[in-house]
């Protein structure tokens, strides 16, 4: 599996926000082109982005579907895309330092993806996932500078009173 680990200059709150937003998937979801639906309650077990993935005039449909969930640290999917596959990802958020640590784990688990031999996909996932993460950051941070500054001072407040 192939893991790459990024630090966020803001809290998990906000990055966990930008991972329930299902029509973010798309926008910091390195190939994927488009969000087509949202089945389901996301991030829930057993809910379902329908997105499509690559350039046109090669798009082709996928989905994610989330295997489990721990609000607000981990969320586990599984990623259709034929045809290269299937893959098994797991994101995860640990508050440090003022921030977050964000962890991504990624594999094939199904179909041509698998016939890559494991040193040469996990670069190739690992340097994805790198631009994935940037883009989750970015997100992240967006929604921080959106928020007023009345209620980032009374968050910070509640948090060092709690």
């Amino acid at each position: 599996m192939s893991t790459r680990r990024h630090w966020v200059p803001v809290g998990p709150e906000l990055v966990w926000e930008v991972l329930c937003d299902a029509w973010n998937y798309p926008v910091f979801v390195v190939g994927t082109a488009h969000m087509r639906a949202v089945e389901g309650d996301w991030p829930t077990t057993g809910a379902v982005l329908h997105h499509s993935f690559g350039a046109w005039p090669l798009m082709r449909r996928g989905t994610s579907t989330c295997d489990a969930v721990d609000p607000g640290r981990r969320i586990e999917l599984t990623a259709r895309g034929w045809p290269l596959g299937e893959a098994r990802v797991v994101i995860s958020l640990l508050g440090r330092g003022g921030g977050t640590v964000v962890t991504i784990e990624e594999d094939a688990v199904r179909g041509p993806g698998t016939w890559v031999p494991r040193p040469l996909r996990g670069i190739a996932i690992g340097l994805r996932n790198r631009e994935l993460l940037a883009r989750l950051e970015d997100l992240a941070v967006g929604r921080l500078d959106a928020t007023p500054a009345e209620e980032r001072r009374a968050g910070e407040i509640s948090e060092t009173a709690g």
